[in-house]
């Protein structure tokens, strides 16, 4: 049974790693995508329709008119966030019924399928609606961690999830790299269908995944551990989609009040986190450019030491955290991220930037594993898939509003007021970890 369960977790761990490679990749080509559609497109085109919202808010805001197309990836980021959270808690509560794996299969093939929509996107519409398929089908994500839960004890836990941590900072390395080279090679000829050679490749890469996982991957919920109370009707997928019912975890049968009490807790905080740290996070290549005069490849070293120090820490340490040291570890990852944040919205000079950069790379290798390893503990095991997704829906919600948030604030009151804002409120998801005495 033993080497079942190591087998399953090496699976999710490619399975995972193959679908961020292919995720990944498009983001560096997308302002060029975004230029290419607006060269195609004639001015009744959906593309022009959004630009005339984007132009208002641009306006408003007062931003130079060259941040349209950072405002239309904004777009576009935010609805695949939005997507994922009202999907995600729905397919993990289906996978409490049905199974972990038809639900996974059925979550591969969606984003298969939006690659193969990518690549006929002769228009934009195509495009943002092969954005919209990805988007809902990416419950993947939060299968593999009730999946994990299945197959791990507590104890193992641990070390099972910073697996996950290390296949996103390979997936957020490797995956833009990939990118930029597609990136590279077609830049002397942005004409004609140049974008279907990545979308062909990412398209290979997550076939690849879904015949990977259709051969190899075992069901690791058992029929006995299944539940058969998932509420039917409107009233019952609204449990799972509506943010108030969310955040009271409404849509988790079987809670006793102390376990109830502790996600609601571990919830809160990590939702804070996260829509200020995806925020930050999503203006600091703003930020490098305006400030520093980043060019794209010093953006991408950039990361790719992000990347890197994420990938050493959660495979030589992270992965080795003892469960009882779950919780301080991730107290510490958010305490860390406050001065990260301080030193990038002060800094001056590339050493000052560096030093935020770093304790920001460490701080992230800390806390979402820690975190996700930590909500795994909570509640029975036939509602794991619930939970995980439920937990992962308020991460999405929070993505999905971040970033719209502290780039309104980056234009009206300038970066080093919008980071030092979004660091004091940073102290708060810390304070809120420590009332949990369960850990």
């Amino acid at each position: 049974m033993a080497k079942i369960k190591d087998n399953t977790v090496q699976i999710v761990f490619i399975s995972l790693l193959l679908d961020l490679l292919a995720f990944t990749m498009i983001l560096p080509l997308l302002p060029a995508l975004l230029d290419y559609y607006k060269e195609i497109e004639d001015n009744q085109g959906i593309y022009f329709k959004i630009l005339y919202y984007i132009q208002n808010a641009r306006k408003f805001f007062d931003a130079p008119d060259k941040v349209n197309t950072v405002l239309y990836g904004g777009f576009l980021g935010s609805m695949y966030s939005f997507l994922q959270f009202l999907s995600a808690p729905i397919v993990g509560a289906l996978s409490d019924i049905y199974g972990r794996k038809p639900l996974m299969i059925f979550c591969l093939t969606g984003i298969a399928l939006s690659y193969l929509l990518w690549a006929l996107s002769c228009n934009f519409a195509i495009f943002v609606l092969a954005r919209f398929v990805g988007g809902i089908s990416k419950g993947n994500i939060n299968l593999s961690m009730a999946i994990i839960s299945d197959v791990t004890s507590p104890k193992t836990r641990g070390k099972a999830m910073a697996l996950v941590g290390i296949a996103f900072s390979i997936g957020f390395v490797a995956g833009p790299m990939i990118g930029a080279f597609f990136s590279w090679i077609s830049s002397d000829n942005r004409k004609g269908t140049w974008y279907i050679i990545p979308a062909v490749f990412a398209l290979f890469l997550a076939a690849s995944d879904l015949l990977f996982t259709v051969c190899y991957l075992k069901e690791s919920l058992p029929l006995n551990c299944r539940t058969s109370n998932f509420v039917t009707g409107v009233s019952g997928i609204l449990n799972y989609i509506n943010p108030i019912d969310l955040f009271q975890f409404n849509g988790v049968s079987g809670l006793t009040l102390q376990d109830k009490k502790d996600l609601k807790t571990l919830g809160c905080a990590y939702f804070i986190y996260l829509f200020v740290y995806s925020g930050l996070e999503f203006t600091l290549t703003f930020l490098t450019h305006y400030l520093f005069k980043f060019t794209s490849m010093q953006q991408g070293w950039m990361f790719l030491g992000i990347g890197l120090v994420m990938a050493i820490l959660q495979g030589s340490w992270v992965r080795t955290i003892p469960p009882n040291k779950t919780k301080s570890v991730a107290g510490l990852g958010l305490w860390l991220i406050i001065p990260a944040f301080i030193c990038v919205g002060l800094a001056n000079d590339i050493l000052t930037l560096s030093v935020g950069v770093f304790l920001f790379a460490i701080s992230t290798a800390m806390v979402v594993t820690c975190m996700m390893t930590l909500v795994t503990r909570i509640g029975p095991d036939h509602q794991k898939g619930a939970i995980t997704g439920v937990f992962r829906s308020l991460g999405a919600l929070a993505r999905a509003c971040g970033p719209i948030v502290a780039s309104s604030a980056f234009w009206c009151i300038g970066s080093k007021a919008t980071y030092l804002t979004g660091a004091v409120f940073l102290v708060l998801p810390p304070l809120i970890l420590q009332t949990i005495k369960s850990f």
